[in-house]
């Protein structure tokens, strides 16, 4: 099944390392599509059916854990896998966005078989090798 992902970080450099992960991980990808911050996140997610959306804690105008937020405000976390990929950590914090719905938590830097082992326990479907 191909998913529908949205990257969300400031850096495009990471973007594209977890793009580039993703497809050595074997996940079948359908749309990629890619924000820099929360809100350009929002506009994407306004538009677009996204299947799950890795994001960054520390990004500018709309940071991570301001989006996670609104999504949760919203109800759009209880359908949306969010998983954070972040150089940001700290038991406190990955705690609190757990309970606000996020999956999952990857920090960086990371390896490819992170993102499969992730994508295979969010998604309930294992990736293909």
């Amino acid at each position: 099944m191909a998913f529908n992902i949205l990257l969300v970080d400031d850096s495009q450099t990471v973007r594209a390392v977890i793009t580039k992960a993703l497809k050595l991980a074997g996940v079948e990808i359908g749309q990629l599509y890619e924000a820099s911050n929360g809100v350009e996140a929002l506009q994407v997610l306004d538009k677009e059916w996204i299947d799950l959306m890795f994001a960054d804690i520390s990004m500018p105008v709309m940071d991570g854990e301001q989006l996670v937020a609104q999504l949760a405000a919203s109800g759009a976390i209880k359908s949306l896998p969010v998983v954070i990929v972040s150089s940001a950590g700290g038991e406190p914090r990955i705690r609190r966005l757990k309970e606000l719905g996020v999956r999952d938590y990857i920090l960086k830097p990371f390896v490819p078989e992170q993102i499969r082992k992730v994508v295979e326990n969010v998604m309930g479907v294992p990736s293909h090798d």
